[in-house]
């Protein structure tokens, strides 16, 4: 097997609109089509691609091997959670801009050795999101 890039994120949340709006309004993803799941859901999208899926919790699709042996005791919930999700961004000095504004809080780090900027934002049910930016997008901020 060689694995090519990352397809997307599957988010499991228990509030599957307030994920979606998050995502949308902060990080600018758009929602679009999404295939007729038998679960409730969000397609969110950037440049054409389905990048986060943002799926119900409590009535989550068949996506382990484990769940499939289950059945219905499959859909108790999410075992896990995602701890960040992390998106390469451009325009450093517009996204500080949109998250002041929005009211977001923020921590940045710049990543040792390399210079890029990392820029985390918590989104709803503790997933966390990363927003990397180029040492020189950042630099070119006056």
């Amino acid at each position: 097997m060689n694995v090519q890039a990352l397809d997307h994120v599957n988010i499991l949340t228990g509030d599957v609109e307030r994920t979606r709006g998050f995502l949308t309004s902060v990080l600018g993803l758009e929602d679009g089509p999404r295939p007729a799941f038998g679960s409730p859901g969000h397609w969110l999208y950037r440049n054409g691609t389905a990048i986060v899926h943002v799926s119900d919790a409590r009535k989550k699709e068949v996506t382990h091997a484990l769940d499939a042996s289950q059945g219905d005791d499959a859909k108790r919930g999410a075992r896990g959670i995602v701890d960040h999700v992390a998106f390469r961004c451009s325009g450093y000095r517009a996204t500080m801009e949109r998250l002041r504004s929005l009211g977001i809080p923020v921590h940045e780090a710049t990543i040792p050795g390399v210079g890029d900027r990392q820029v985390f934002v918590d989104g709803p049910d503790d997933v966390s999101f990363e927003l990397i930016f180029s040492a020189a997008d950042v630099a070119s901020v006056p």
